[in-house]
């Protein structure tokens, strides 16, 4: 039996409704503070961490939320590590200005690329986007005078934040300069996916050519979200530049794409809190793998990841919606699960 329709609401209703905060939700952001009282002496993983988090929640909505899969986001991390990292070299060590500049540069090529990536799906799209990536790192590589090739940049230095935190080495300045800045992007993309455009995203992402059909062009809405994707990415990247003072042709690599896309696997794709959960799980995870075997930490990484494409297709926060589904209705639910289910429920794929 139907319900009505009253009872189920209207879509904007329903987004509206998906924007408001739930208890699980502020917790999750409480708990990022831990580091600096339980484990102080992992800050600076912890930076590494949220940056990761940033770079996966930049390639989320466009893989998560309107379905493009990329083998080359790494182009847009790298291109923002340079730019920051140019910028302090040639005399400007403000970091915020590196980091609007780094935004600016790796958006506006994400615009530009994004004209060829909206005429394309699945195989051709995942060619081209692997191409491009190995097509920077061997410009890169080849423009040795202006990025120092092989050898990475050098001379890079940056002034203290506002003219008072130093990045130093114990990393206080560094994880909560990443913190902010993931924590107002993750706004902004929660704001953004649940919204017409972001309900519109999902349409494609199911079926570009029924979305065309009742009137809603694809093209323009993959072009923004790619310009915004590519924007987060970039500034993910100058962050790393800006915390480490360093940059080398691996931010440019494939096997940064490979390893941001393994942590949105982990976590689960079409979740805001997937990529998130996954680039934690992921680093901490490679910290301590690396700290056991230095040679062959990849490996139980490959296992781990096997084991979550088997026995949780859709993630862990996919995995965990599932155990929800079917403890929903047991007399235990509503005062055990309930309240926390909004964590991987809030930005569920629908």
């Amino acid at each position: 039996m139907a319900m009505p329709s009253a009872a189920i609401g209207s879509p904007i209703e329903q987004l509206e409704a998906q924007t408001r905060w739930r208890l699980a939700e502020v917790l999750f952001w409480l708990a990022t503070l831990l580091p600096f009282v339980l484990t102080p002496d992992y800050l600076v993983l912890a930076s590494q961490v949220a940056i990761s988090a940033l770079f996966a929640l930049s390639l989320d909505l466009i893989l998560g939320y309107a379905g493009i899969v990329s083998l080359g986001h790494a182009a847009f991390f790298g291109v923002g590590a340079y730019t920051a990292g140019l910028v302090s070299k040639w005399g400007w060590g403000e970091p915020i200005t590196g980091l609007l500049m780094a935004g600016f540069v790796a958006g506006l090529m994400g615009f530009l690329m994004s004209f060829v990536i909206a005429r394309f799906r699945h195989l051709a799209l995942i060619m081209i986007t692997l191409g491009f990536g190995l097509l920077l790192v061997e410009l890169a590589n080849s423009a040795s005078w202006l990025t120092g090739g092989a050898d990475g940049l050098q001379g890079v230095h940056m002034w203290p934040l506002l003219g008072v935190f130093t990045f130093d080495l114990y990393g206080y300045t560094a994880y909560t300069y990443a913190l902010i800045v993931l924590f107002l992007f993750f706004l902004m993309s929660r704001r953004l996916i649940n919204s017409p455009f972001g309900l519109a995203l999902r349409g494609i992402r199911e079926n570009a050519l029924r979305m065309r059909a009742i009137g809603a062009e694809s093209k323009p809405h993959i072009r923004k979200v790619y310009t915004i994707a590519g924007v987060m990415a970039g500034i993910a990247g100058a962050i790393l530049t800006q915390t480490t003072e360093t940059v080398s042709l691996e931010v440019l690599g494939f096997p940064r794409s490979a390893d941001i896309l393994v942590m949105l696997i982990l976590g689960g794709t079409g979740r805001l809190y997937g990529g998130l959960i996954g680039a934690t799980i992921y680093m901490v995870a490679r910290d301590q793998f690396s700290g056991v075997n230095p040679q062959y930490w990849y490996f139980p990484i490959g296992i781990l990841l096997i084991a979550v494409v088997l026995f949780l297709p859709n993630g862990i926060l996919g995995g965990l919606a599932q155990l929800i589904d079917t403890a929903r209705g047991r007399r235990w639910f509503g005062w055990l699960i309930a309240p926390l289910s909004s964590l991987w429920s809030g930005g569920r794929r629908t």
